[in-house]
């Protein structure tokens, strides 16, 4: 008989931040809309237990919005209910600069930042992440400057997005704080995370891994059985089934007992969705079911 994975609701550490977060976090990357609409979901995301909010100053300029749109709209919530800012652990991020793309100097970081207090309007990040790897800056100018704005309370705690394990180990060696947190995607239809080394680093480092597109943007919620995803579909639907929950809650919750424990970011901009996840907790799967669903993702057997 195969053990079988659990799942907690219980609140977890965000690495060595010091920091307790729920087990699901709720992201900003598709938030767009009215203040009212807005408030709405991240209700709905705190009606389920969520404590982390993870965004970026990047977020809704692919949706033809201005640099910086979602912190703002967030920033606009938090200004119509200030008692949310002690019921949330805010994360964002910075470092990608349009046209470049990419900026982790020192001065950028300093500059990016103090730009996402502004239109959060609060007067420190609980987690600031370089949002993707700036192969044109030396890990130590990335860690002066982050090392600059712990310093003057700009910030709480360090993590990472989208960085090779190689590329953290780097980042650390010139850091005098914890790299806190891996922000990898990570879903049955993106295993890189699996076999490229982040998830191990996190284990072995104890840092929190923040899963980004846990749905594969989506597609684990809603597409039809087939193209490549249908073995992934299928598996998923099988368990889904048995578990009494939706495909995209037993996805998660696929992602969630990975030894790493991983905390998805959900996506969703659908209240009634989001307050649908917290069955997440209901599912039992294991080692099995587990594994099933990466043999399908794989396309192959195990090794």
């Amino acid at each position: 008989m195969t053990s079988l994975l659990k799942l907690s609701n219980a609140p977890r550490p965000l690495g060595k931040s010091g920091l307790s977060v729920h087990p699901l976090a709720w992201g900003m990357w598709r938030l767009t809309g009215d203040v009212a609409a807005a408030r709405g979901r991240i209700a709905a995301a705190r009606d389920i237990g969520v404590s982390l909010f993870d965004t970026a100053d990047i977020y809704g300029l692919d949706s033809g919005h201005p640099f910086g749109a979602a912190e703002a709209l967030f920033g606009e919530v938090l200004k119509a209910d200030p008692g949310l800012r002690k019921e949330m652990v805010i994360a964002t991020k910075g470092g990608i600069c349009p046209g470049v793309p990419y900026n982790s100097s020192a001065a950028y970081l300093q500059e990016a930042c103090e730009a996402s207090l502004k239109r959060l309007t609060i007067e420190r990040i609980d987690l600031y992440q370089i949002h993707r790897p700036d192969l044109a800056t030396h890990p130590a100018e990335v860690a002066e400057g982050l090392i600059k704005l712990k310093r003057a309370g700009k910030i709480d705690a360090v993590g990472v997005s989208n960085f090779t394990a190689a590329q953290t180990a780097a980042l650390q060696a010139w850091l005098d704080l914890p790299v806190v947190s891996h922000q990898p995607e990570f879903s049955p239809l993106h295993l890189n995370a699996l076999t490229d080394g982040v998830l191990d680093q996190a284990m072995e480092r104890d840092m929190a891994v923040l899963a980004w597109s846990p749905l594969a943007g989506g597609r684990l919620a809603d597409s039809p059985a087939d193209g490549p995803a249908r073995a992934v579909i299928e598996e998923l639907d099988r368990l889904a089934f048995r578990e009494g929950v939706s495909r995209a809650t037993l996805a998660l919750a696929w992602v969630m007992t990975h030894p790493s424990r991983p905390i998805p970011i959900i996506g969703s901009q659908s209240p009634e969705r989001i307050r649908q996840l917290q069955e997440v907790f209901k599912v039992r799967l294991d080692r099995a079911d587990w594994y099933a669903v990466l043999v399908a993702a794989r396309g192959a057997p195990m090794p």
